[in-house]
């Protein structure tokens, strides 16, 4: 059997590490991308071989991952795109920043990666999802759908418009054979919660916090032929905190 391949930004901490430990051991070939060098905690099979480092954010160095992941795949095609790379600016003292203090650079940077990004990396790889038969996964966030105590507003907003890429993507892309969805993760436990979050969880109706591994397994579900008929979908893995 041929091994799958995906490629995964935002692998280092959390769901991304979480997800790929786990297509790892679904026997994936998983390509990793993030703004800062290989990460030696990261115990991923292939080492350095497979890890691409590039700013999503940059027009210029995200041709160059491209140029470069092009030519790590060869003739093979791409079975699986993860767009979990995102960034929440938080203001000096780690508070939420609004809208009265967003600056326009905080709203380009949010958007070039949070949204900017996944869209780019779909476009310019299409043709190599379209030979794997690919299956794209969007990370969204709770905070796309309602306002939240420490997410600021630009972050919200790049993953409500997330939500709206992922359905016009879907619609587009359906007939070319790639699928498009999203999961959309509440309050997830990792090293790096904003202060407050443990005490949400007693207004979640499960009473705890979700675990990145959790996330994670939506995600290989979606990517796998199980959900080959799952398309414009977004699966919340939030505890039933949405309702």
């Amino acid at each position: 059997m041929t091994q799958k391949t995906l490629l995964l930004t935002g692998a280092s901490r959390g769901i991304g590490h979480a997800t790929v430990k786990l297509f790892q051991a679904a026997g994936w070939r998983v390509l990793t991308v993030s703004r800062s060098a290989f990460d030696a905690r990261c115990p991923w099979h292939a080492g350095t071989s497979d890890h691409f480092q590039g700013d999503l954010a940059d027009p210029a160095a995200r041709a160059d991952l491209v140029a470069r992941l092009r030519e790590t795949l060869g003739d093979g095609g791409l079975n699986a795109i993860v767009n979990n790379a995102g960034i929440s600016p938080k203001g000096p003292q780690g508070e939420r920043l609004g809208v009265a203090t967003s600056s326009d650079e905080i709203w380009r940077q949010v958007l070039a990666v949070n949204l900017i990004g996944p869209a780019a990396l779909m476009r310019d790889l299409m043709p190599e999802l379209a030979r794997g038969t690919g299956a794209v996964v969007n990370v969204g966030s709770i905070v796309g759908t309602r306002v939240h105590p420490f997410a600021g507003t630009a972050y919200a907003c790049s993953k409500a418009a997330l939500a709206a890429l992922t359905r016009e993507a879907a619609a587009e892309l359906g007939p070319r054979g790639i699928r498009v969805n999203m999961v959309t993760p509440g309050e997830i436990e990792t090293e790096i919660l904003s202060p407050g979050t443990e005490e949400m969880a007693s207004l979640i109706p499960m009473r705890r916090l979700g675990q990145p591994d959790e996330v994670a397994r939506v995600v290989l579900f979606l990517c796998s032929a199980e959900a080959g008929y799952v398309n414009g979908s977004s699966i919340d893995v939030n505890g039933g905190q949405h309702v």
